[in-house]
């Protein structure tokens, strides 16, 4: 069974591979991510990543196609991927000595056209954070295009004090869902 993944996100590779996944092809969907008015951060993931998993199944007949968004939320409201400095400073002020959610949905479509989908809900909570680590954080760069800000799997791994959940879904690929989609549509266990 052919398995294309519908991202671009070099850590959903990554990620795939840990459980000794290569896609057969790699196709990101180009879909609009604009949240709806008042939607909820779980909402919004799940519909982003079925979107971006429907956009890609017609060019890839007969394959298994795989996509995913990710979510970083504080409370209802969704944080943004962090552009520019000011956005990633707003992000991870408003991160500083709290928790949030990540909140990771997997969307998998099987040859036959059906739609498979998982959430993954993981609690963070970061650190107090002085203002002298928030401005060498975001100077540093390493914010930037990620939900939120940062990236777990960066520098900002020191400020958590606890992590409930999935770590991999914080990355961007919940691998126990993941996995439990492709054993699901192709029949047989992965090894």
């Amino acid at each position: 069974m052919r398995l294309i993944l519908a991202s671009a996100s070099p850590r959903r590779l990554d990620l795939l591979a840990r459980i000794g996944l290569t896609p057969d092809a790699v196709d990101p969907a180009d879909i609009d991510e604009t949240p709806l008015k008042a939607e909820l951060p779980a909402d919004y993931a799940r519909r982003i990543a079925a979107a971006k998993a429907a956009a890609v199944a017609p060019r890839h007949a007969g394959a298994l196609v795989l996509a995913a968004d990710t979510v970083v939320a504080a409370g209802r409201r969704i944080l943004p991927k962090a552009e520019d400095e000011a956005t990633a400073r707003r992000c991870i002020e408003l991160l500083s000595g709290r928790r949030h959610r990540v909140l990771s949905a997997v969307t998998l479509i099987d040859a036959t056209g059906t739609a498979r989908h998982r959430l993954s809900t993981t609690t963070v909570t970061f650190k107090r954070l002085t203002a002298r680590e928030v401005d060498a954080y975001v100077a540093a760069g390493e914010w930037h295009g990620k939900a939120g800000g940062y990236a777990i799997q960066g520098s900002a791994e020191a400020w958590v004090r606890m992590l409930a959940g999935s770590h991999s879904g914080v990355v961007g690929l919940p691998l126990y869902e993941t996995r439990a989609l492709i054993e699901a549509a192709s029949g047989s266990a992965l090894g």
